[in-house]
């Protein structure tokens, strides 16, 4: 969105000087024509502004390659081998449809506990099988992308990286933690968006319709506005988030397609019901 002038060239200089592997890279701008581009950056311009997980998608139409490598601006590659790292971890097991590295903040180090992809999120450096992603810095091996049909494009932020990963569980694969690789990124909080309770909610209703055997629904449904109930201060926060449930509640992004209860279990002993 052309908003990160200081941060975007440092994040393509790190991502064009990786090495031991090819890239195909291009810039989508999400209603704007892309600015901050080196030489040798593909672009593409959307005359609209379509939400970042459609933005993925119009960005991975538009480049080649067996992996997808999906990079927020303000991050940054602090080592050339990165990339090389990830893609070894998906070559080297075709049942991994994506691997995340460990992300942490610049100056301080922090790995904040959102961006552990696992319920039990206290100790970053712990590797592992996860169900769940950080999708703003993440490798997608591009066939399980496909088969699981992409972002979720309607959501526009927020939970679509719980999406995808639920569904490449469903087509049989697997996810990986690995934090040894580290990438940075500004620790902020997602709440400086100003739509964050409004969309989180909607999407979290999205996310069990769209995607959890029916007995389920209110079950994870329930169990997010409990565990809501002990996070939001505030009436205007509440207001958003009850603007949200009603949005979701009353309206759908598409067809439905729920997971299988096998793989419901292979995510429970994976550590992770799908309810939470």
């Amino acid at each position: 969105m052309n908003d990160r002038p200081d941060e975007e060239p440092r994040s393509l200089a790190s991502l064009l000087e990786q090495e031991g592997v090819t890239l195909d890279v291009v810039v989508v701008g999400n209603g704007v024509a892309p600015a901050h581009v080196p030489d040798g950056v593909r672009t593409v311009e959307l005359p609209d502004n379509v939400g970042i997980p459609e933005g993925r998608n119009v960005g991975a139409a538009n480049v080649k390659g067996d992996l997808l490598f999906f990079f927020d601006n303000d991050a940054v590659l602090p080592a050339r081998d990165v990339l090389a790292r990830l893609a070894a971890e998906l070559t080297g097991d075709l049942a991994l449809a994506y691997v995340q590295p460990r992300i942490a903040d610049p100056v301080t180090g922090v790995t904040l506990r959102r961006w552990v992809p696992r319920l039990r999120s206290a100790d970053a450096t712990r590797p592992g099988i996860v169900t769940v992603m950080a999708e703003g810095v993440v490798m997608v091996r591009r066939s399980a992308f496909d088969r699981a049909g992409a972002w979720p494009g309607a959501f526009r932020l927020f939970h679509e990286g719980v999406d995808l990963a639920w569904r490449l569980w469903d087509r049989g694969y697997r996810g990986l933690y690995r934090p040894e690789t580290v990438v940075h990124h500004p620790a902020t909080h997602p709440a400086r968006h100003a739509e964050f309770y409004r969309l989180t909610a909607r999407n979290r209703v999205w996310l069990a319709r769209r995607n959890l055997p029916a007995p389920l629904i209110p079950l994870s449904l329930a169990t997010w506005v409990a565990l809501t109930a002990g996070r939001v201060r505030g009436r205007d926060a509440w207001r958003a988030t009850l603007t949200g449930l009603r949005e979701g509640l009353s309206a759908y992004p598409g067809a439905r397609s729920p997971m299988s209860w096998r793989t419901v279990i292979r995510l429970i002993r994976a550590g992770r019901p799908p309810i939470f």
